[in-house]
């Protein structure tokens, strides 16, 4: 399968682009007071909504379509179900074996980053380091799901950068929080956050080196089908309990209900 460069270059921009809104959350935690809760709740529907409905009306049906068009109608089924579910097996893997401390599913507020305690605390340090890593593990595959929906459908990549964005937003403060909270060190705390978020667009290369090569229908349509269980996991497991807990009056369902019309009706006009 033939890529064009501007393509390439394109999918590697979008994943830069996603995984650097990790630092945006601590810049936005550095020039703001308070956290919009309500706000926050209504984007992470929003992302949750995009990815969910992306995934099973979009990226599953053109994995199930390369598969079928590649292996046969059955054995191409069976890949897009076991590429599907073996997406979601992956991330739970690298939840698994992220210590619990370390886990960015828990949002912080921006409140608790004009706290600083110049002395130091160890234990915040390692904290804010330990969630750094795993936003960097997490970030990683999606990454690859950027890159790789960038170069089948650039409409798509687009969809899935500003969905992952949201979400990484705050991520980049739950980054922050905790070293500025220890070290009083803007600048580390940023540090951390922003190189937690590169991660993305090094999935991006590892993808661009070890699967551009073999580029096929089959290969596509693993990667397409691992990808969409990858976001419909992360959506249920992170993005909507995140979502839940700051919500009001189901500000997180009507973000997830205008996140799947948004993503709709776009899929509708291209």
């Amino acid at each position: 399968m033939e890529v064009s460069t501007e393509l390439i270059l394109l999918a590697f921009g979008l994943t830069l682009i996603a995984g650097l809104a990790t630092g945006v959350g601590s810049l936005l935690a550095f020039f703001t007071s308070s956290t919009n809760t309500k706000f926050l709740s209504w984007a992470l529907g929003f992302s949750a909504g995009v990815m969910i409905y992306v995934s099973f009306v979009e990226i599953l049906v053109k994995a199930n379509d390369a598969l079928t068009a590649g292996l046969g109608e059955n054995k191409g089924a069976w890949a897009t179900v076991v590429g599907f579910f073996g997406g979601m097996l992956l991330i739970a893997l690298i939840d698994k074996f992220i210590p619990s401390h370390g886990n960015p599913h828990n949002i912080k507020k921006v409140e608790d980053m004009h706290r600083p305690n110049p002395q130091g605390d160890g234990e915040l340090i390692k904290m804010g380091t330990f969630t750094a890593l795993a936003i960097a593990i997490h970030n990683f595959p999606e990454g690859i799901a950027t890159f790789t929906a960038a170069l089948q459908d650039p409409v798509l990549g687009i969809a899935i950068t500003i969905a992952i964005a949201i979400h990484n937003i705050p991520e980049g403060i739950a980054v922050s929080v905790p070293i500025y909270f220890a070290t009083g060190d803007k600048k580390k705390a940023f540090r951390l956050s922003f190189l937690s978020g590169l991660a993305e667009p090094v999935g991006a290369l590892v993808a661009f080196l070890f699967l551009m090569p073999f580029l096929n229908d089959i290969v596509f349509g693993i990667v397409f089908a691992s990808v969409a269980g990858i976001m419909v996991f992360i959506s249920i497991d992170e993005l909507l309990p995140a979502a839940k807990k700051y919500d009001e009056a189901h500000t997180s369902i009507y973000g997830l209900i205008i996140g799947m019309a948004v993503m709709a009706v776009s899929l509708l006009l291209v």
